[in-house]
């Protein structure tokens, strides 16, 4: 199972399990996206949690599926796309732990979340481009300024948690071990609340966001399937599971 759920005094909380990295097949993204669709829809949850065993948060997609097989880029799209709607359109609020590495999915559920709480070891990266792929950049640019975005989409350079809290995205930096604490205490705090003024406050908030981040969204994900019909994109994965080098002069 790629996730467990627990549901304690209101609220879900949600660890994403795939060691070592959590990076996630097709089906592993359907299951997480359905699932916290689910928790949302439950009258004895009031606020979600989600965080990650393992080395970091989330690398991400299964490279190694979509090296095997490029025509899941479709579903895996779905997968992404499903699972980050889930959250962001939830009307639960959702309070992510993140630790070590954020990346590509990690970064769109990131992206989506209400709250971030961050350890200190937490690091923000879109490797995308070096992937052969697109994506990220629309709930990147909902954690960071669009310059910042656009240097980190252009060159893979990583961010750590200290400089995305001096930018605004996380809420607090904690060590490792009271990472899941922090978060559960910002939970308890809102599901103490009435369940039904917060419902309103998140559809508000949404509502009055600059944009529709699901269509954005959308139009970068038909740019990785434009990506992945190009053959530096089908090189850029080989070299990424061969670890080796990309050869892209040919």
């Amino acid at each position: 199972m790629a996730f467990e759920t627990t549901i304690t005094d209101g609220i879900a909380h949600l660890v994403l399990c795939k060691p070592p990295v959590n990076a996630f097949n097709s089906e592993e993204w359907a299951g997480i996206a359905a699932e916290i669709r689910s928790l949302g829809e439950q009258s004895s949850v009031r606020v979600i949690v989600v965080s990650a065993e393992g080395k970091g948060f989330c690398a991400g997609v299964d490279i190694k599926e979509l090296g095997a097989e490029p025509a899941k880029i479709v579903t895996v799209n779905k997968g992404n796309f499903d699972t980050f709607e889930a959250i962001h359109r939830n009307s639960k609020p959702v309070v992510l732990a993140i630790h070590g590495f954020v990346l590509g999915g990690g970064i769109g559920m990131a992206g989506a979340a209400d709250i971030l709480v961050a350890s200190e070891c937490a690091t923000f990266g879109v490797p995308e481009v070096d992937r052969g792929a697109m994506g990220g950049g629309a709930h990147l640019q909902r954690l960071f300024p669009v310059q910042k975005v656009r240097h980190m989409y252009f060159t893979g350079e990583f961010i750590d948690a200290a400089e995305a809290f001096r930018l605004g995205a996380i809420e607090k930096v904690v060590p490792r071990a009271e990472l899941v604490p922090t978060a559960l205490a910002i939970a308890k705090s809102i599901a103490a609340k009435s369940p039904r003024m917060i419902s309103l406050a998140k559809e508000a908030l949404n509502a009055i966001e600059d944009g529709n981040l699901e269509e954005k969204y959308r139009r970068e994900q038909g740019l990785t399937l434009e990506a992945y019909m190009h053959a530096d994109s089908q090189e850029a994965r080989d070299a990424f599971n061969e670890k080796r080098d990309a050869d892209f002069n040919d």
